[in-house]
């Protein structure tokens, strides 16, 4: 980040009688620009420039916010999670790996396995993907509910989870341990439905910022229809923006005429949207010409 300020500087003219005379400039130290004291102030490329630095600092600031609120851990000294891990430790047993093993008294070791299972059986045996209560519960709702009260999935340790590969489940895990996900669309579609299932919001923003940067016309009607489906509003109101700019070339698509026949109320939605486009247009036109 190029620091931008400007300084005085002192010249020293000699005029035809050998008499000298000191006048005062200012000089931005970055663009070199030099005037007058009467004009002193921050030049307008400097300014400019460091209010987009301020800007983006901020955005910076607020992400990085962001990931550390999220991956707030709990603190084996609180009173509660402190006495409610011991119980925990003293009276359950989990199943890994097809051995029986006793959890142990610190946070260190896991206490819980994700199986990646579809509706139609597993395929084999599912690779387990080990994990902390106390990471899940913190991480999502979901979770929290589902293992701080007497359900299926808190007396036996395992945790199923129906349609999904197992890469997806495991980077999933990784994510709520470390905030980082290594992306493709697919995987990023994969985890944004995952986050919305569990309510991990912050996963949620991550790929759905991730799927608008690598939208563009020919992934933008299944993108929204994706979008639709599972509340993405950002994805769906920038797909359905590209969508609307290209009304002339829609209905030449091969998945616009699948989405006449599996979802036709979204089809509705575009030519609604299409309509408010229009009409704001020709209402921002008017304004103006009276205007002139």
């Amino acid at each position: 980040m190029s620091e931008r300020r400007c300084h005085r500087t002192h010249s020293h003219m000699e005029s035809g009688t050998d008499t000298e005379s000191d006048s005062e400039t200012m000089r931005c130290l970055s663009c070199k620009d030099e005037y007058g004291t009467r004009d002193a102030g921050t030049c307008k490329e400097c300014y400019e420039e460091a209010s987009e630095t301020k800007e983006e600092l901020k955005r910076e600031i607020e992400d990085l916010k962001a990931k550390v609120a999220f991956l707030r851990f709990w603190s084996p000294l609180d009173h509660h999670h402190y006495h409610h891990l011991l119980h925990f430790n003293n009276n359950h047993q989990y199943h890994q790996n097809g051995n029986i093993n006793r959890s142990s008294s610190g946070p260190y070791f896991t206490d819980v396995v994700l199986l990646a299972a579809s509706d139609d059986g597993p395929i084999g045996s599912p690779v387990p993907v080990p994990a902390h209560k106390a990471v899940l519960v913190n991480r999502s709702p979901v979770f929290k509910a589902m293992l701080e009260n007497e359900m299926e999935e808190s007396r036996s340790g395992t945790i199923k989870i129906s349609d999904v590969s197992y890469d997806a489940l495991r980077t999933f895990v990784n994510y709520l341990y470390t905030a980082e996900a290594c992306l493709d669309e697919q995987m990023a579609c994969d985890l944004l439905v995952l986050a919305e299932k569990y309510q991990v919001k912050h996963l949620k923003a991550y790929c759905e910022k991730f799927l608008v940067s690598k939208l563009n016309w020919d992934n933008s009607v299944m993108s929204f229809a994706f979008a639709h489906q599972h509340n993405a509003k950002n994805l769906l109101e920038t797909a359905l923006s590209l969508i609307t700019d290209n009304m002339d070339k829609l209905t030449k698509r091969e998945d616009y005429m699948e989405l006449v026949e599996k979802d036709p109320r979204l089809v509705v939605e575009i030519y609604e949207a299409y309509l408010s486009k229009q009409v704001n247009t020709a209402a921002a036109h008017r304004d103006s010409s009276m205007k002139l």
